[in-house]
């Protein structure tokens, strides 16, 4: 069988220590993970089970990367949060066997076109303009292995601290967000799953530098142009 135009190149993230690189098939999303954004965005945390959204494997951005600015917004926002690395699949998976697909993880930056999303919202229409657009998963190296990181996660702009949660005030746990997923898609290797903000989400401006960090991953930091 030939193909009719030449095939997409595989998007692919950088892996810590090696020139290796983990090859990305699909981007899911969680939505309101942790209590106090789940609050900020005016929620209950206690009255809904993780919900998920998308974003297409190509915007995955490497760390270090600049990028422009977005097109059809004027309010770009960074969105701090772990991001899981999937080396397996499965459905209807339990919590205890979850875990085992994990290849590693990533400090990563989901960044949104914050007013197209609260216009969407308010016209009950989907989120995927606000969420899917070029260059909005930006992603530090692949630290590999399935024990679930502990500690802190921050966002900086310029060197400011806009974000400042712990890991283990996420609403939903690691195997948790991986076995409510199965349940709706059957996962495969290469899936990304990006696990939820901090509160504190805010904007980036043109020219600014925005960096995520995690206790013992690399950073992600991106220049918004």
């Amino acid at each position: 069988m030939a193909l009719v135009i030449a095939a997409p190149a595989c998007p692919t993230v950088a892996v810590a220590g090696s020139s290796d690189r983990f090859p990305v098939r699909r981007i899911f999303c969680v939505g309101r993970n942790y209590a106090e954004h789940t609050r900020e965005m005016g929620g209950d945390p206690n009255a809904e089970p993780p919900f998920f959204f998308t974003k297409p494997a190509d915007a995955v951005v490497d760390s270090g990367a600049a990028i422009p600015y977005p097109a059809a917004t004027e309010d770009l926002h960074h969105e701090a949060e772990l991001v899981v690395a999937l080396g397996a699949g499965g459905a209807f998976l339990s919590q205890d066997a979850a875990l085992a697909l994990v290849w590693g993880y990533a400090a990563g930056n989901d960044l949104t076109r914050r007013d197209l999303q609260a216009a969407a919202k308010a016209a009950r229409r989907p989120w995927d303009m606000s969420k899917g657009f070029d260059h909005s998963a930006v992603l530090g190296a692949l630290r590999q292995g399935s024990a679930v990181p502990q500690g802190r996660i921050r966002c900086l702009v310029d060197g400011v601290v806009t974000q400042d949660a712990d890991l283990a005030e996420m609403i939903w746990p690691v195997a948790g967000i991986i076995a409510h997923l199965s349940q709706f898609v059957e996962l495969k290797a290469g899936d990304l799953i990006f696990t939820g903000t901090p509160a504190g989400v805010g904007p980036i401006g043109r020219g600014q530098l925005c960096e995520v960090q995690i206790d013992g991953l690399a950073p992600a930091t991106v220049r918004v142009g």
